[in-house]
Formats: structure tokens, sequence, C-alpha cells
């Protein structure tokens, strides 16, 4: 469990290798940030839940940030998840830009800043 005095976060993370607008790039955005949360509200996990009052209560610190391709946004995922932390992966429907089922972005956190950093400290802002 976290400490009382830790600071918490979530990283939504896009793709830079597909060509978005930025509006598109803004809806899946917030697509990521928008699952990871009703991820941690339906999990019933008693962590995550502390986790996201705490990062609520701090002003829902984000960073977005990006990739280049397919395999890294998987790997920042499955890492996330082998790490206990909540996590979301975002697949287009393909209504407009993007062909169907094209994966743009992922969201890690809400949960502590230190944790979110051990997976995506080392990208880059977007």
């Amino acid at each position: 469990m976290a400490s009382e005095t830790e600071e918490y976060k979530q990283a939504i993370v896009l793709r830079a290798d597909i060509k978005m607008s930025k509006g598109k790039a803004a809806a899946q955005a917030a697509h990521a940030a928008v699952e990871a949360v009703l991820l941690v509200l339906e999990s019933g996990n008693p962590t995550w839940t502390t986790w996201l009052k705490r990062w609520r209560a701090e002003g829902q610190k984000k960073v977005v940030l990006k990739v280049n391709s397919e395999r890294e946004l998987l790997e920042i995922y499955e890492e996330a998840r082998r790490l206990g932390l909540p996590a979301s992966l975002i697949r287009d429907a393909g209504r407009t830009e993007l062909p169907p089922n094209t994966l743009t972005a992922a969201a890690v956190g809400p949960a502590p800043a230190r944790l979110v950093d051990r997976v995506t400290g080392k990208l880059k802002l977007l």
C-alpha cells in the first residue's frame, strides 16, 4: 500500500506512428483515461480504489506520452498489468480516420507516481 504523502498520477500513451488529427488523438487519450478509471471502479480492488481516491483528491495529475509503434504500446500495457497497475488499451472502432481495431492509446493508473514511472518513465512527452 502507498504512503499518505505519496503522489499519484495517470499516464496516457498515444501512438505517434499513425496519422491522427489533434481531435482524434485527444479523443483516443480521453477514451484511455476514462476506461482506466472505469476499470478501477468496476474491479472492486481496494488498493486501486484507494489510489483513485487519492489521485482525485490531488487534482487528477495526468501526463500524455508517446510511443512509436503498436508493439511499444502493447509492451507498456503488458508491463503495467504485470506490475498490478490499472491499465487500459484502446482499439479504434474505425468510424472516422483509422481502420477498425487499430490500437491507438493506453493509460496506466491512476496509481502511485513511482509505480507509473516504472512503466512509462522513459517515454517522451507527446
